[in-house]
């Protein structure tokens, strides 16, 4: 099993910056990739970014040029900087860690950006 905890969230005005973490335990030994999503209330759970173990990385277009995902080469912890923060990127933001035929999911952080 791996065990995912998210921190970082928070209220946050229009323009600003936060940035997420996710820690990470269990069996990193036997993750390939990890990600972020986020869930806004009445709507899917979507990909904001996602980190390979070779560091190959994808966005979301919605985010692309303003998030960032980051990791520590051992999948100790996982990072997302979130800069120039609009409303529409309030969500509950999820961290995902994906073995070869198995996934977990982190119990979400609220982010919620508003004036």
């Amino acid at each position: 099993h791996v065990q995912l905890v998210e921190s970082g969230g928070g209220v946050v005005q229009p323009g600003g910056s936060l940035r997420l973490s996710c820690a990470v335990s269990g069996r990193l030994f036997a993750i390939n990739a990890m990600g972020w999503y986020r869930q806004a209330p009445g709507k899917q759970r979507d990909l904001v970014a996602q980190i390979t173990r070779d560091d190959l990385i994808t966005y979301g277009d919605s985010v692309k040029g303003r998030f960032t995902i980051s990791r520590d080469p051992a999948w100790n912890t996982m990072y997302l900087q979130m800069n120039s923060l609009k409303p529409e990127d309030t969500a509950v933001y999820y961290c995902k860690a994906l073995e070869t035929n198995v996934f977990y999911w982190g119990q979400g952080t609220q982010v919620t950006v508003s004036s």
